[in-house]
């Protein structure tokens, strides 16, 4: 495979994604981060460097880590702060890009319900946009994590809840007054994911209020 060709590949596509919702207003100003997997061996995660207009993204605000985070491109940027919820979102099996926003109804939706620890949304026909969902019966689950500043114990949290035995994390998660993360097996795919769920934030806020 061209190497340079996926980073650019890479790059461009999570510069158009950074663009689009910003327009949407669900990735306004610094907030929001986003990866792609570039290889999986030897691991290698294309993350947004850290402070960046999501807007404005430019070829540089970008950097490449490998398994345990260290950056091996030499780019003087430095990841995200919570990179390491890419880290452990994008070796797990299928996944190939994690996409993070800060929308209202997001924010909103997980202000109110982050002592519930979550919410359900069931009944809508946009659930079927989420991979593996064939009815709009399906019931998913939104948890919502506290927000910490110890990001790689949230990880270490996210990853138990997703191999859990019994109702495992599927899909994508809410931190509490922060944001969606959600994932794909391809930059399009978690792009869709994030759509679906804020569309379905938005319903499910208005319909309550």
């Amino acid at each position: 495979m061209d190497q340079s060709h996926t980073h650019t590949t890479a790059v461009e596509g999570l510069r158009a994604a950074g663009a689009y919702y910003h327009q949407r207003g669900w990735s306004l100003g610094t907030s929001s981060n986003y990866s792609v997997v570039l290889d999986t061996d030897p691991f290698r995660i294309l993350v947004t460097a850290s402070g960046k207009d999501k807007g404005k993204l430019k070829p540089t605000d970008f950097v490449t880590l490998d398994s345990t985070g260290k950056v091996i491109d030499g780019a003087p940027e430095r990841p995200s702060a919570e990179v390491a919820l890419h880290l452990m979102l994008g070796q797990r099996p299928g996944v190939g890009s994690v996409l993070h926003t800060h929308s209202v109804y997001g924010t909103l939706l997980s202000d109110a319900f982050g002592p519930e620890g979550g919410f359900n949304i069931e009944g809508f026909e946009m659930l079927k946009g989420l991979e593996g969902i064939k009815t709009h019966e399906h019931r998913q689950r939104v948890e919502i994590f506290p927000n910490t500043q110890d990001i790689p114990d949230l990880a270490t949290c996210v990853a138990a809840r997703m191999d859990a035995s019994t109702n495992p994390l599927t899909h994508g998660f809410l931190i509490e007054r922060h944001g969606i993360y959600t994932w794909g097996k391809d930059l399009s795919e978690a792009m869709r994911h994030i759509e679906i769920f804020e569309f379905l934030f938005e319903v499910v806020w208005r319909r309550h209020h």
